[in-house]
């Protein structure tokens, strides 16, 4: 009697891994690949330490960062995290302020 190919749960258990935790997450940073590739001059955006800013500069993978009206900041166009809608935020901001 043959018990089988053990082989075939061992594959059975990588494509189900594959399908479940890798695909997923190479589509999410394809997604933020094509996020940093968009990313211009205005944008208003957020680093990965959670820094709130708007583009001023891009020069090859370094962004100038206007924090306010008197701090620009140099980081790695990597350490964009999101671009924001900076209209949506106040308004988010001002209804949480109202609850």
């Amino acid at each position: 009697m043959d018990g089988g190919n053990p082989l075939i749960p061992f594959i059975i258990v990588m494509v189900i891994i594959f399908f479940f935790m890798i695909r997923p997450q190479m589509k999410k940073e394809k997604e933020r690949q094509k996020m940093l590739a968009g990313l211009k001059k205005n944008d208003y955006v957020v680093t990965t330490g959670g820094i709130y800013g708007t583009i001023t500069n891009i020069k090859n993978n370094i962004i100038e960062l206007k924090v306010d009206e008197q701090t620009k900041l140099q980081i790695a166009k990597s350490a964009i995290i999101q671009v924001v809608d900076k209209e949506k935020l106040e308004k988010t901001e001002i209804t949480e302020l109202t609850k």
